[in-house]
Parts: C-alpha cells; structure tokens; sequence
C-alpha cells in the first residue's frame, strides 16, 4: 500500500499529519523576519481573493493576509443582497444609467462602462464557473432575479441573504488549497514599504516612491516581520468603524486608507460615505444590517405614527438611493422625536419571507420581533465608503507596485453615492483584471527593484486599554455627530479642533507602546476619520450621500 492509499483510507491519520505541518510552518514562519514574493495581498474578502486566485492560476506567487483566522472579518461576509447579474430585458445602457443616477452625475463614465460590460459575464465565469458559488433558482431552474433601490429592472442573484458570506466561503475555499497561494492568518499589515519612507540607502529618496511589500505583525506569536513583493494589493474593505453606528465589521477600521496615505498615495471622495437606511434598532442588535433586497421584495417605510412616509421624498419611494432614503428616515426621527422607524414586510406569504430571508427572520426573532406578524424597528447606520485610493482599471494606485481592489479603492464607478449591489460585482472585476495585469507585468520580466530596509523596531511599553477604548469612542461619537449624515460647517469645523489634538496624543501613544493589533487600528481608524473630515470640509456643496445643510 502505497502513502497515497493510506491517506485516503486513513482520514484521521491525514488531518493530523496536515496539523503536523502547519505547526512546523508556523514555526518556521516564527524563526524567520523576511519573505519574499511575487505579490502580497492584504486582505481576504472577494477583492483580495479574486486577485490572488487570478494570479495564483497563472503561476504566480501569492502571500495573502488576514488579520483574522480564515474570511470572519472580511467585509464580503456581511454583505446580504446580491450581486448584479443580467435582467431579462436588461441592458448595458440601462445598468449604467442606474449607476449614474444613483452616484448623482459624477461616476467615473469609463468605470461605470467597463463594470457594466464585464459584470456580468465574469460572473458566470469566474463566480459561478471557476468558484461554484451556488446562487438561487427559481422553479423554472433560472437565477432568481431580484431588484432593489435604485435600480430600473430585476438584475440581482443572490444566496438567499447571505450572498456575500456564500461567496467568502467559496472563494476561501479555493484559496486554502491552491498551491501557489500561502495564507497568513491573525496578521495585520503595519504599514507599507516604500523606497522614499524605508530604503537604508538615502539616494532612494529622490527616486518616485515605490512599494515593495509591507510591515506586518504576527499576532501569535507575537512577531513583527517584512514581506516584500514585487506588487502589493490593498484589499482592507471598509471604513464603517470610526462611525458610533455601522453596518461593517470590527475589521472594517480604515487600515488600507490610512496605510495608502502614509505611502502619499492619491486618495478621492472620502467625503461621500455612504449610510445604509435599514439597520436593525435596538441595545444588543449590533446595527444588523435589513437588505435592501428586502425593500426590492415589497418591504415597505412607516414612521412610528404607522404612516407611509417615503414617496414624500422620493417618486420612488423606499426603493430610492439610499442617500434619499436615509436622509428620509432621518427626517422623520426628528419630527417625530423617535429614536428609529418602522420597515415592513409581514403583508407577505410567512413561508416565502422564512425561506427568502431565513438570516434576516432568525436575528429579529432573536429580538422578540417577529417579521411574518410586525414590523421591523430600523435605524440608519454607516455602510460603505465610495471614495478611496484612486486607481485604474488595473487597480494600479499613483504609487508605481501598489495597487488597490475593493472598497477601499475608488475607481469612480460609485460616484457621490453606491448603487445597490454594485459593491461585490466591482470588487470581483477589478480583482480579476487587477491579477491578469500583474500576470502580464511579471512575465515581461521587468527588473523589480527592492532596496535595503531596516527591520522594523519593536517597543515594550504596554498598551492601555482604557485610554484606547476612550480615543476609539472620541472618534465614532465625533463621526457621528458631526460627520455623520447631516453636515455643517460648524459641525466640521468643531470635529476638526477635536480629531487634532487626538491625533497628536495617538501618535505620541502608538510610538511608545508594543505592537498589536488593536493600537494599529486605532492609528489607522483615526487618519481614515480625518481624511474623510478634511473632504467633507473642502467639499462645499451637498452631492450625493455628502449633505450639508447651509449655515443658520
């Protein structure tokens, strides 16, 4: 009997032999503070894997990081709706009219063409093809379309309403057996090296900044090392994290903004964040987000008072862009001095809600809040970031070997304001084209310059939980209140003075103290926040989901 046989017979033999191996990898990993590869991907939601399965495919060498223990705090996971697909009588042209409406006349238009024209057949090749991701059918055994605010016509498949968590997992899967693919996992990039910021060589300063890897800490065991890389990939996700309420996860900080603007990478529409109308209130729900899906399927706005209110805002009523919707929803809190509104769907068939939104069904009976019988109390909370690092089709950032995918880049396609469902169908494209570059780049076998780099100093001094969780909610109640979904100029003006002097105490904390994980976030957490503060200062007039109110 050979070994092969004995490990199919002996499953239990084979796991723990696999254990085996990943122990002395992980060991290995601990002796050594330098690696090298072809490409370092940061971050494992479907922008970040899409990329390195791209690549991976065509031989490169691929490390990917995530900063938890496989796609638990990607931002892909969270995502419910769907991704866009094709209507039956859908078009190009309709799809980027949607687009274009929604992100309220300034879209990248060359963007907004290139998703709609790649969209939906990468979809079918790369998602449902080379991933198998196993989207809805309807009884006919067709994609079972769907629509939501904003959009003209049904055009979105999904996973009942855990698309983006089916997804992660199809993708991860791919990922951890592919053999061109290392994973590293609980590591957090620190911060990205580049010739003009890290090079011992001080003639490297006059030359254009160029990265060539990253800083980055093992949490355990606790080690900082350097992965250098002829091309590097942000694809940290979100930035929902310096809000009080949010939609994103605990991952979702603002790391990749804040590590592309130390790099002095060109960064736009920070100002334009976008805020989900449709989270579950109360104490312990954890801003849960309600998919919009569930608007597109009938669900309907009612103030506390049990009156209809959207169409007095929007001719579309609770499916318009979101910026509207919420806007909407926020008006009527005031008015009626109420703390959330009311969304509701239980005028539908019991058993079709249970098996259409079977995630959405069991978190509110988890609150005593039947959707089949009542509606559902909401809240807006802060979603998504339609700005960020700006790059091309390629995901090629102003930094020469730095690139970025997903939503902390800004391709354009967005605009002042996301369209529904857009979000996993870009990120999914331009990790796809953004990988086939890097193929081309490398084969050409171009001279991939790394210069000399100091290892990075490590500090003792132990963090103090107190005073981070301290500056952390200085940041979210100061997003909140002031840059939150209503601006001013006085409201600005005050969180400008208050994130100052916070940034000066932060910085002075972080160089002090031992690495870890949490003291990175918080840096990076407030940068992103001053970053989206200073668009939102400079940007005068109200677009999209960037409103000001005029000065009283």
């Amino acid at each position: 009997m050979n070994l092969f046989n004995f490990y199919a017979i002996n499953t239990t033999f084979f796991y723990l032999l696999d254990d085996y191996f990943t122990i002395q990898y992980n060991y290995f990993c601990m002796m050594k503070t330098t690696f090298k590869t072809d490409i370092l991907v940061i971050g494992a939601g479907i922008g970040g894997c899409t990329t390195a399965i791209t690549a991976a495919d065509s031989g490169c060498k691929v490390i990917i990081l995530t900063s938890g223990k496989d796609v638990e705090k990607s931002s892909t996971t969270r995502a419910q709706g769907g991704i866009i697909y094709k209507g039956i009588k859908d078009s190009q042209k309709s799809l980027i009219n949607d687009i274009e409406s929604a992100g309220d006349g300034i879209c990248n238009p060359e963007a907004v063409k290139h998703l709609a024209k790649e969209g939906p057949k990468l979809v079918k090749s790369f998602l449902i093809g080379r991933v198998g991701v196993l989207f809805d059918k309807n009884k006919k055994g067709k994609f079972d379309l769907t629509r939501e605010g904003g959009h003209s016509v049904e055009r979105i498949i999904h996973c009942s309403d855990s698309t983006g968590k089916s997804i992660a997992e199809a993708l991860w899967k791919q990922v951890k057996k592919h053999k061109n693919i290392t994973i590293f996992t609980k590591t957090t990039a620190i911060d990205l090296i580049t010739t003009s910021h890290h090079s011992l060589n001080f003639a490297d300063t006059y030359l254009p900044i160029t990265c060539v890897g990253a800083y980055v800490l093992k949490q355990t065991p606790h080690k900082t090392i350097k992965i250098l890389a002829k091309e590097t990939i942000l694809a940290t996700g979100g930035l929902g994290q310096v809000y009080l309420h949010t939609t994103n996860g605990a991952g979702s900080r603002g790391d990749g903004f804040a590590m592309a603007l130390r790099a002095s990478a060109r960064i736009a529409n920070m100002e334009f964040v976008q805020f989900h109308p449709t989270t579950l209130y109360g104490t312990d729900a954890d801003n849960f987000l309600i998919t919009e899906s569930l608007r597109g399927e009938g669900g309907v706005l009612i103030n506390t008072d049990g009156e209809k209110f959207a169409k007095k805002y929007h001719k579309l009523g609770s499916l318009a862009p979101r910026d509207i919707v919420s806007r909407a929803i926020h008006n009527e809190m005031q008015k009626n001095h109420q703390s959330f509104v009311y969304l509701d769907i239980s005028h539908k068939p019991a058993e079709w809600l249970k098996k259409r939104f079977p995630t959405i069904y069991k978190k509110c009976l988890e609150h005593k809040i039947d959707i089949t019988k009542m509606p559902i109390p909401i809240v807006p909370a802060a979603h998504y970031a339609c700005g960020g690092v700006m790059v091309d089709k390629f995901g090629q950032t102003s930094v020469p070997r730095l690139r970025a995918v997903g939503e902390v880049s800004c391709t354009g396609v967005h605009g002042a304001n996301r369209l529904a469902s857009t979000s996993l169908l870009e990120a999914l494209i331009w990790g796809i084209w953004t990988g086939k570059d890097i193929i081309k780049k490398i084969r050409e076998k171009r001279n991939y310059f790394f210069p000399k780099t100091a290892p990075w100093i490590e500090k003792n001094e132990e963090v103090d939980i107190s005073l981070l969780n301290q500056d952390w909610m200085i940041i979210k109640h100061t997003m909140w209140n002031y840059v939150g979904l209503i601006r001013s100029e006085r409201r600005l003006r005050r969180a400008q003075r208050i994130l100052r002097e916070l940034q000066t105490e932060v910085e002075t904390f972080y160089r002090r103290v031992a690495m870890s994980d949490e003291i990175i976030g918080l840096r990076n957490g407030l940068q992103t926040a001053r970053a989206i503060l200073y668009a939102a200062i400079r940007n005068a007039r109200s677009k999209g989901c960037h409103y000001r109110e005029e000065q009283k």
